[in-house]
């Protein structure tokens, strides 16, 4: 679009061009009143995605205000880049997560790649090392060809851009559920190393000091990313291709190394990624938060198109681009440093006293606006929200234990469950070894990571059951904090703290903010009763198809420091001989579990209860017992139940068996989803000092060397006797047959 066409002030109001923006007329008014005038376009087109969901939070910021964002390792909570964390020695973990859903939907390939480029620029840009990406996804079922070619160029792209870019793939989830068959989740999560005396703050501070523009020139591509991140998918999305930018990992290795080097420079003042809203939020955010302003001069950012306007210059979300502030007086510096790598950096504008984003193109100013209004100051909704009629029907509903008549088919049925099945196909297209860092690669409860030069390593995982969430989002959100915390346990590690990746549908509808709301309750309560607090995050809503909204999905990302490589545990039994326990006893509950799901074709009922006390308990007690040595393997027990559990322990060890016996009801001894719970196995000599420091433990069996799964009940005797080579090619066959 040439500056001819772009229509006047009094266009943009009396034709209500701001409206196909995103803003309300009830917004637009707040605009002009801020400004005393009617905004032209380009000020239009600013306000409209400084203020969307995505980059403003202005349904969501409530909500955020619950969560616990403090503890004595906290070093930066949420607002920056990344949040960051004490981890003893003058070091920190740098970690965040972000969604890219509704590019992933139009354009998998490139959304899931960018998504994954931009959260590498995130921890970066706080001037830390990244060394480990996760991810969490969400996809409809396998049966269907559109998610079928969703889900392999997803993962195509999460693979692309991290084995270019060189930092390891270590660990993710993925569940697929009919709720996300228009509208995947492509969460992405990247933790880096910092030493404390190099964090660095995304402010513009100094009047006079230099705007400095850095890496890939911009374009056309993802202008309008952040608005259309919030409105709901329809069948016209695809006419949104355009929104989805383009990334280049080769270039985003340049940009990385040459940051890393740069943040060594006394030179630099500020710095921060040109993420959602690219040069309209960078610039507006880090002038409001050092209370200054910024002017640009448009004509000298770098532009791979030809007659760019200045409305597309601020909005574009061209990928692998940093803002730096810089000492007046230094830029040649900053350039030769940028110019060893190939890259461009250039003077842009200056920080200014007013606190106000000035920008002048082709020899006119072109916006002038406050940038608190742009950053701070958009509206903030309180949301109606009601109770539905749906959850008050679930928690009506009386728990029935399922019929499994052969217990051996069902395992092996649930095992072929893409949800539990095996995701090798997935992480073996990651490069998960490269730096060679990683201990525990894809597989386990959790990730591990060597820190060199120490004998520490960090333990990452992503979690949420969105199942549980559907069917009581506080109790969900609950159990999503725990079931991280407790795969970072089973690995050894200490929890540290969360950030999390709220998606949701439409806020504007009561359910769903009544979801969002509980979701949000269950999550506080969790990781103040965990200590593990809040250090950042991502809120995307509008995750919705043609008015459905996915399941309520708050993923949670959770980092633990191992204190002594000795420590770390893996999920698979290590010795024959060795002692099975089960820690935490079983209840009916089959609410929102596999097996219900695999039954009946739905889920309904109530959600598994969960008792944070008892959780936090048991998990200091097995912390406690693995750090003195008398756990040889650990694993929650999730999906799917004991039974799974226990034969996913046995996968891997080559020849091992495992031979347990069984003394309540057995389906649901075997099949029930009760939280808090564990199978960890231990050797017969540490028998005593393991029933010493874990209360709820119970001896179930032994591992034996003969390759097969026995499980006997007290008063019927032999109900699963199976192969566990059969068992294991279920399990790692299903995900490559569907796709086949």
């Amino acid at each position: 679009m040439s500056l001819m066409l772009e229509p006047s002030p009094e266009k943009i109001r009396s034709q209500r061009v701001y409206a196909e923006m995103g803003l309300s007329d009830e917004e637009f008014a707040m605009v002009e009143n801020i400004l005393g005038r009617t905004p032209n376009y380009t000020e239009t087109g600013l306000f409209s995605v400084m203020w969307s969901e995505h980059c403003s939070y202005k349904n969501s910021k409530p909500i955020l205000k619950k969560f616990p964002v403090t503890g004595d390792k906290v070093l930066q909570g949420p607002g920056e880049g990344a949040g960051i964390v004490d981890i003893g020695d003058g070091q920190a973990v740098v970690f965040k997560i972000e969604s890219h859903n509704h590019p992933s939907a139009i354009e998998p390939y490139q959304g899931a790649a960018t998504g994954v480029g931009g959260i590498i620029r995130d921890v970066f840009s706080m001037g830390a090392r990244p060394i480990a990406i996760l991810n969490s996804l969400r996809f409809g079922e396998l049966d269907n060809a559109r998610v079928k070619y969703l889900f392999k160029e997803v993962v195509a792209g999460i693979a692309g851009y991290g084995n270019c870019i060189g930092i390891p793939t270590v660990g993710g989830e993925i569940q697929f559920d009919p709720s996300y068959e228009g509208n995947p989740l492509v969460n992405a999560m990247c933790v880096g190393l910092i030493n404390h005396e190099d964090i660095q703050k995304g402010q513009a501070r100094g009047v006079g000091n230099t705007v400095m523009y850095v890496g890939a020139k911009t374009g056309r591509d993802g202008i309008h990313g952040a608005t259309f991140a919030s409105e709901e998918l329809t069948e016209s999305s695809d006419e949104n291709r355009p929104a989805v930018q383009v990334g280049d990992p080769f270039m985003e290795k340049l940009l990385l190394e040459a940051c890393l080097e740069l943040i060594h420079n006394d030179a630099l003042v500020g710095i921060q990624d040109m993420g959602a809203a690219g040069l309209a939020s960078s610039s507006a955010e880090m002038a409001s938060k050092a209370g200054s302003g910024i002017e640009m001069n448009l004509d000298l950012v770098p532009q791979r198109e030809t007659g760019m306007t200045a409305y597309e210059m601020m909005l574009s979300e061209s990928q692998e681009r940093m803002l730096i502030v810089v000492k007046k007086g230094r830029e040649q510096e900053i350039t030769n440093l940028f110019a060893k790598y190939d890259l461009e950096a250039v003077a842009v504008g200056v920080v200014t006293e007013e606190k106000l984003l000035k920008l002048t193109h082709k020899g006119s100013v072109v916006a002038n606006v406050p940038v608190d209004a742009l950053a701070e100051e958009a509206p903030v909704y309180h949301k109606p929200s009601s109770e539905p009629q749906l959850y008050r029907d679930f928690q009506a509903m009386k728990i029935e234990v399922p019929n499994v008549v052969n217990f051996k088919e069902t395992l092996v049925s649930l095992l072929s469950q893409p949800t539990i099945a095996s995701k090798e196909w997935v992480y073996n297209q990651y490069d998960y070894m490269v730096r060679t860092s990683t201990v525990v690669a894809p597989g386990s409860d959790a990730a591990v990571v060597r820190i060199r030069e120490t004998n520490k390593a960090l333990a990452m995982t992503t979690d949420c059951n969105s199942r549980y969430l559907y069917l009581d989002p506080e109790v969900g959100g609950k159990i999503a904090v725990a079931e991280a915390a407790r795969n970072i346990v089973c690995s050894g590690a200490e929890p540290l703290a969360v950030t999390d990746n709220l998606n949701f549908g439409n806020p504007e509808k009561p359910e769903i903010f009544w979801q969002i709301e509980k979701a949000a309750d269950g999550i506080s309560e969790a990781c103040r009763t965990l200590s593990t607090p809040v250090i950042g995050g991502n809120v995307s809503l509008y995750n919705e198809t043609n008015g459905e909204a996915i399941y309520p999905t708050p993923v949670i990302g959770m980092v633990g420091l191992v204190h002594d490589l000795s420590h770390i545990t893996t999920q698979e039994f290590k010795n024959s001989g060795d002692l099975i326990y089960v820690i935490g006893e079983t209840k009916e509950e089959f609410g929102g579990s596999e097996l219900q799901k695999m039954l009946e074709g739905k889920i309904f009922g109530q959600s598994p209860s969960i008792d944070l006390e008892i959780e936090q308990q048991r998990q200091k007690q097995l912390l406690n017992a693995i750090q003195s040595g008398y756990v040889a393997s650990a694993h929650d027990v999730a999906e799917g139940g004991l039974v799974v559990a226990l034969a996913e322990a046995l996968f891997g060890t080559e020849s091992l068996g495992a031979r347990v016996i069984v003394e309540n009801e057995a389906v649901t001894e075997l099949f029930s989803e009760t939280q808090s719970r564990f199978v960890v196995s231990v050797s017969p000599e540490n028998r005593e000092a393991f029933e010493g420091i874990v209360q709820d433990a119970y001896c179930i069996g032994e591992v034996k060397d003969n390759g097969l799964l026995t499980i006997s009940h007290q008063q019927d005797g032999l109900i699963l006797d199976a192969k566990v080579q059969e068992l294991e090619s279920a399990w790692r066959g299903a995900i490559p047959c569907l796709l086949n």
